[in-house]
């Protein structure tokens, strides 16, 4: 009998270290996975320090103030090894970014960009995903381009309703 209730308090004892494991577990990638606080957030802007999946637009925003040129559409993607999400439209046609293998994705971005401070952003699930700083001139380009095919979308795709 005594053996039988040893047995037993051991196995409970490994359970119970096994649980505490997996919570600790569980606390640090709840701790790990979230975003900076939104003055943490501020200060990474400030400083430059443009974490991908650390930041949001309204980070940007309230830092920097409006941008010259907002945009939004659905995008392909290339995915790099370093969480970099590049836009398709980044890359002349056919080419891949140099370091690409085989990562794809897709998704509704939100892009930023600031010709005063020669910025271009893209957001994805309002997360920073790719940032390239530009020449105000290229950053006029691109929003010049922005405005230009905005005249061809469709009231449908214009609806604030649908995003």
């Amino acid at each position: 009998m005594e053996v039988r209730e040893r047995g037993r308090n051991q196995m409970n004892r490994g359970r119970g270290i096994g649980a505490g494991w997996w919570l600790l577990i569980g606390v640090l990638s709840v701790a790990c996975s979230g975003l900076p606080s939104f003055d943490q957030q501020k200060r990474l802007v400030q400083a430059g320090d443009f974490r991908i999946h650390q930041l949001t637009p309204r980070a940007f925003v309230e830092t920097w103030g409006q941008p010259t040129y907002t945009h939004q559409q659905f995008t392909h993607f290339f995915g790099m090894q370093d969480g970099r999400l590049i836009p398709q439209a980044r890359m002349a046609l056919g080419e891949s970014p140099q370091g690409w293998e085989t990562g794809l994705a897709a998704g509704d971005a939100l892009f930023l960009a600031y010709a005063d401070r020669g910025q271009y952003l893209v957001f994805v699930d309002d997360a920073l995903v790719y940032h390239e700083a530009m020449t105000a001139e290229k950053v006029h380009a691109v929003g010049k381009t922005w405005k230009y095919e905005s005249q061809f979308k469709t009231r449908l795709e214009s609806s604030p309703a649908l995003k």
